[in-house]
C-alpha cells in the first residue's frame, strides 16, 4: 500500500492545539487515515480552489494532495462555520 506523509501547516497546527482534547483525538485519527488514503470516502473536492475537505463532526479538515511527492498538506482544521473564511 502506498503511504503519504501528512504535514500540518503552522495555521492548522495552531487550530488543532486550540481544540478540546476529545475533538483533537478524533481529528488525529482522521489525519492518520489520510496518510493511508488521501481521498477517503466522504472527502469532497473544494469548488473554486484546489484541495479537499473531510468532515469530523462539526469540524472540517481542508488539505491538498501531492501525488507525485506523496504528501498531504493540511491547511486548515476548524469549525464548519469558520473554516472557509
Amino acid at each position: 500500500m502506498i503511504s503519504y506523509t501528512v504535514r500540518l501547516k503552522p495555521r492548522a497546527e495552531r487550530e488543532l492545539d486550540r481544540l478540546p482534547i476529545a475533538f483533537a483525538r478524533r481529528i488525529w485519527e482522521k489525519l492518520l487515515t489520510l496518510g493511508r488514503e488521501p481521498r477517503p470516502p466522504g472527502a469532497s473536492k473544494l469548488e473554486g480552489v484546489e484541495g479537499y475537505r473531510i468532515r469530523v463532526g462539526d469540524y472540517r479538515i481542508v488539505y491538498l494532495v501531492d501525488d507525485d511527492q506523496r504528501v498531504v498538506d493540511v491547511a486548515r482544521i476548524a469549525h464548519r462555520r469558520e473554516v472557509y473564511r
